[in-house]
């Protein structure tokens, strides 16, 4: 029942005081000129405090003067128009469109500078989640027109590219676990990934046996439903430089804990335990898309978290696919094993540089809350990266320290590591530390995005639900990279 819907979103280079539309859009302070009247009006209103224009802040003006527009849409943007308030900005006013059911929308920019942040804000904006009411109407924007002079078309192409790709991720992660299980989830990345020009390979439970993936297969044990992992390897005819990135994913579709059951008060947001392999998916299909000459594959481990009588159980021993052995501390520390087998199988793959992307701890979200992903690594330069791309569209990352003195509590005393600690300090760490074993020395980074994959209340630019966040991060990192951003 998953469904994609896409808004009609265009450059238009027609002038402002004549386009027909519900509402014309003006980001306050980005010297966009209407004409005389409605200038000195608005000045006015800035001047006497009725409008601020602080970040956020929307003041809607009906029947402006010399305006063909219905109405103007005053839009805060604080002291100057960025990238990150470019894109929340557009999509604030997308979702302010939609709840008024303007079927018309034109947003004016100064100049086209930030044509592709307001793109991605406009889909981002425009998203809808799933729909499983019987009354399925969607009220979405049937047309949004962008006037930037100057503006690139392929900067404005790319953004709507990554916009639609953050929101397949936001699709998937809000889909219920009975419509998505691994097996449902392989296909989709493997006919999306196709689609985008992917090559795409699914390991089905006898091939995950015959490598030896015994830490992911362990997960998988109490559910009817069978593992998967999904390959998809986007291998550009020119391709910058050597390096080939594997992005890989935790994809548990429902994680019940195991045999060490969660609490039943808010399980049921555990569907989305698969936003790491979502967000990865999201942002290879945009990379293939976008064309971009860098060498990049991406690993989606997925599995179902159930308790049954093959389950596996809380001191059991398995050995993952490196040969290390890993004692079951807790079943529901789960993400860790199903990664562990996916960042060796990268490592064996060729990859020269890992990032992993995983809802894995919930002490991230004690530590840092929704405002910063988690972000643990043993490079520097790619840690720098990581942080540097997310900073320039808006998204925020914030590197913990990786001391070796924070893997001992994840040392075993009958097996080479144990899947969870004796106690809760410094959960997210020793959880990272545990990941570290299984990537040799790769250059490699682990997002901890459990604190900022899920909205728990709507934005101005978003419903609650799925927040699509670090898509957009890694695209500009792959696309900074291959224009010789990281070495």
């Amino acid at each position: 029942m998953m469904r994609a819907i896409f808004m009609n979103i265009s450059l238009n280079d027609g002038l402002l005081a004549e386009l027909e539309c519900d509402a014309l859009v003006i980001p306050l302070d980005d010297g966009v000129s209407v004409g005389k009247e409605v200038d000195l009006q608005v000045a006015a209103m800035r001047k006497s405090g009725e409008v601020t224009g602080k970040l956020g802040e929307m003041t809607i003006l009906h029947e402006p003067r010399e305006l063909a527009a219905s109405r103007l849409m005053l839009m805060g943007v604080d002291d100057a128009l960025d990238a990150n308030h470019a894109f929340r900005m557009a999509g604030q006013a997308v979702r302010a469109a939609q709840k008024r059911k303007f079927r018309r929308l034109a947003i004016a920019l100064g100049d086209g500078q930030l044509i592709r942040a307001v793109a991605e804000g406009c889909a981002y904006g425009g998203y809808e989640r799933p729909k499983y009411k019987s009354d399925d109407s969607a009220s979405i924007v049937e047309e949004i027109l962008i006037v930037a002079p100057g503006a690139d078309t392929v900067a404005f192409e790319s953004g709507r590219i990554v916009g639609e790709s953050v929101n397949l991720t936001r699709r998937l992660v809000d889909t219920p676990a009975n419509d998505l299980g691994p097996v449902e989830f392989a296909d989709m990345a493997e006919s999306m990934g196709k689609a985008a020009g992917l090559e795409v390979d699914v390991l089905d439970e006898p091939a995950l046996e015959a490598l030896g993936a015994g830490s992911l297969l362990s997960v998988a044990k109490g559910s009817a439903r069978p593992p998967r992992l999904v390959r998809l390897s986007w291998d550009p005819d020119h391709v910058a430089g050597d390096s080939h990135l594997f992005l890989v994913g935790k994809g548990v579709t429902f994680d019940t804990g195991g045999l060490s059951l969660k609490p039943a008060n808010s399980m049921e947001k555990m569907k989305y335990d698969m936003a790491g392999a979502a967000t990865m998916l999201g942002a290879i299909i945009a990379i293939a898309r976008l064309g971009i000459p860098q060498h990049v594959s991406c690993l989606l481990g997925l599995v179902e978290n159930m308790p049954s009588g093959t389950a596996t159980r809380p001191g059991d021993i398995v050995q993952a696919m490196n040969g290390k052995t890993i004692e079951v501390i807790n079943t529901d520390a789960e993400g860790r094993l199903v990664l562990a087998d996916a960042l060796t199988y990268a490592v064996r793959q060729g990859a020269t540089h890992l990032i992993d992307a995983a809802t894995l701890t919930g002490a991230v979200s004690i530590a840092l809350g929704a405002v910063n992903i988690g972000l643990m690594s043993n490079n520097e330069s790619l840690q720098s990266h990581i942080t540097a791309s997310g900073r320039e569209i808006g998204e925020q990352f914030w590197a913990l320290p990786m001391n070796d003195e924070y893997l001992e509590p994840m040392k075993g005393d009958l097996s080479d590591l144990r899947n969870a600690g004796t106690d809760r300090k410094a959960g997210t760490i020793t959880a990272a530390k545990f990941l570290e074993q299984f990537v040799d020395d790769t250059p490699w980074a682990h997002l901890d995005i459990a604190g900022t994959a899920n909205l728990d209340k709507g934005l101005p630019n978003a419903p609650k639900g799925a927040s699509g966040i670090a898509v957009r991060s890694l695209v500009r990192a792959v696309e900074t990279w291959a224009n010789g951003g990281l070495e």
